[in-house]
């Protein structure tokens, strides 16, 4: 029996393969999605029965809680999906075209230059420009720092964890000059950057939702088209330029999406830490090694973390509101022991 669902059109034009092992796995992610999403609406200061909720999105409700689920919880929820389906994809990307299990945009740097760029535009344009400009700057910062860690890791060519080893260093050196910065800001802007960099969906808005999904949206499903070329490149690029692939071109266009989400979801959510790490290798775990089937489970794991974590953060000590990324860090540092300790002799 195959493993593959294939379509094609009658011109013959257009074929889609999918395996079915990934189809199956996506569709119960899906089902514990559904169920997580519900509790989520459901669950706070003020409990709602998960009817009520459905029967309010659905436009049955008496409109007596369309505050609390359309308002406050809705918003949240959504752009906690969005961040940690971001994440997870741009974490896949990494440890694809450095072919290291360590590579995520927040342990080699990545998110600590859109951190530092943010929180550098939040004291001292914010006021002046508006927010807007917001995830091209913290995209920006991204960048710079990707184009220098890669610079400085060259040595005839890039070792995978001379670049991981570099990146940790970049990393606590944006750590250091963000730290600099709430040091030297006013008070204001330090309390709101604080809980900001830990990494929070708290006050989401739709605005912010709808400013997220463009990113997420079109960089996502711009990824899968680069599944064969990812497959030849975590074959080594020796292996990748015998089969025709121009393996500079292609690195570059995908650390250029890694950036993009991760810049974005950084911009939105703050510095969440740990969810590019942990939500590749959860998916490699259901459903193997294949990138086009990687990228729609990467994405959607990395969204139930963050929702999960959200919902623990804001729950488990109310009145207290915590932030998302106190919780992801509290099971993502352990998992990075981990990984490790099991590529300790690699």
């Amino acid at each position: 029996m195959s493993k593959y669902i294939s379509f094609r059109n009658r011109s013959g034009k257009l074929f889609f393969q999918f395996d079915k092992r990934a189809v199956g796995v996506f569709l119960g992610l899906g089902c514990l999605f559904i169920l997580l999403f519900l509790a989520g609406l459901s669950l706070g200061s003020t409990f709602l029965h998960p009817i009520v909720v459905v029967k309010q999105l659905l436009g049955f409700g008496t409109g007596e809680h369309s505050f609390v689920i359309q308002t406050l919880r809705l918003p949240r929820m959504l752009l906690s999906l969005l961040v940690g389906a971001a994440l997870g994809v741009a974490g896949l990307i990494l440890q694809g075209i450095v072919r290291n299990p360590l590579g995520s945009p927040d342990i080699i740097g990545i998110t600590g230059g859109a951190s530092f760029a943010a929180v550098v535009f939040i004291a001292y344009f914010a006021e002046t420009v508006g927010m807007n400009w917001l995830p091209f700057v913290s995209i920006l910062g991204a960048g710079v720092v990707s184009i220098l860690i890669y610079f400085l890791a060259w040595k005839k060519g890039i070792s995978s964890y001379r670049l991981i080893l570099v990146g940790i260093g970049m990393s606590s050196i944006m750590g250091a000059l963000t730290t600099m910065m709430l040091v030297f800001g006013n008070a204001y802007t330090t309390q709101q950057a604080y809980v900001w960099l830990t990494g929070s969906v708290y006050g989401a808005s739709w605005e912010s939702v709808f400013a997220m999904l463009p990113w997420v949206l079109l960089l996502i499903p711009l990824t899968l088209l680069f599944a064969k070329t990812a497959n030849a490149l975590a074959l080594g690029d020796s292996v990748a330029a015998g089969l025709g692939v121009n393996v500079q071109l292609n690195r570059f266009c995908l650390l250029f999406i890694s950036v993009a989400l991760a810049g974005s979801a950084v911009a939105y959510a703050g510095g969440i830490g740990f969810v590019g790490l942990m939500a590749p290798h959860i998916s490699r775990m259901l459903v193997g090694q294949s990138f086009g089937s990687l990228v729609p489970i990467s994405a959607i794991t990395g969204g139930l973390i963050v929702m999960l974590a959200d919902i623990v953060a804001r729950t488990a000590f109310l009145p207290l509101d915590l932030p998302a990324g106190v919780f992801v860090s509290g099971i993502g540092a352990p998992f990075f022991i981990y990984l490790l300790y099991r590529n300790r002799n690699v």
